[in-house]
Formats: structure tokens, C-alpha cells, sequence
């Protein structure tokens, strides 16, 4: 399952969402605002797709980014 670290009233955020919607990718949002090491680590990158891998793709990403980050 991929992880989208995201936060409420993120814009960029929605539009990730937006993307891997279209793309039909399953994922889980994640809000870091919940967790103090997660706002240390992602606060300024958000939104960013891992995968179980640990693997991190960082905004900005397109449709064709988030095919070659899947592959």
C-alpha cells in the first residue's frame, strides 16, 4: 500500500490526490500534522508518495512520474 504524506488544506496536496485518482493508484492519506516526527520530516515536502519500500517520491510529480515511480 502506498502512503501519501499529506495535511489538511494543503492545495498541492489535493492535487496529488488528483493524480493518483486518475491514475487509479491505491493509497492511504496519511496527515502529518498528527505526529511531531512526521512534521519535522515532511513539513516542508509534502505532499510525497512512499511506497512499503521506503522509497519517496517528493512533489512536484505528474502522471507520468507517479507510472515510472510504480514500474
Amino acid at each position: 500500500m502506498l502512503l501519501l504524506y499529506t495535511t489538511a488544506g494543503c492545495h498541492l496536496c489535493e492535487h496529488a490526490e488528483e493524480i493518483l485518482y486518475a491514475e487509479k493508484v491505491p493509497f492511504k492519506p496519511v496527515d502529518i500534522a498528527d505526529e511531531l516526527a512526521l512534521i519535522e520530516r515532511y513539513g516542508v515536502r509534502i505532499p510525497v508518495l512512499a511506497d512499503s519500500a521506503g522509497n519517496e517520491l517528493s512533489w512536484p510529480f505528474d502522471n507520468s512520474a507517479v507510472t515510472a515511480f510504480l514500474a
